[in-house]
């Protein structure tokens, strides 16, 4: 394998987290840098092996360094991830959580109202 097919599994990953995550960069790492924590921890792991092989593949005699097999596995668990997911259910996600957040924290405001009112003898 040469460098021209790692940089293109790079570059792919690095479009995929652009389309799915949103996360703006010049290349993968620094779209890593910026969002690599809105990937799990092995997609984050295996995605900065991919960036590592594409940065020493630009010198032909650190290309030679490259483990080929885990560059090739790296890129199949990014891809497995990315394109599983779903901008409209992350979206949807985010949604639901604020919403249970703030039923929560009426919930507890209620409760504690409700309890200064008995402990005052005003119920």
């Amino acid at each position: 394998m040469t460098g021209v097919p790692i940089q293109r599994m790079a570059d792919r990953v690095a479009e995929l987290m652009e389309q799915r995550l949103r996360i703006r960069g010049a290349g993968l790492a620094e779209k890593l840098r910026r969002g690599g924590r809105l990937l799990p921890r092995k997609v984050r792991a295996a995605a900065q092996v991919l960036a590592e092989a594409a940065e020493m593949a630009q010198n032909p005699k650190l290309l030679m360094q490259v483990d080929q097999e885990a560059t090739a596995e790296a890129y199949d668990i990014c891809l497995r991830h990315l394109g599983g997911v779903d901008r409209k259910a992350r979206r949807n996600g985010a949604v639901l959580n604020v919403a249970a957040s703030v039923a929560f924290s009426v919930l507890v405001v209620a409760v504690l109202v409700i309890g200064i009112l008995i402990w005052r003898g005003l119920i």
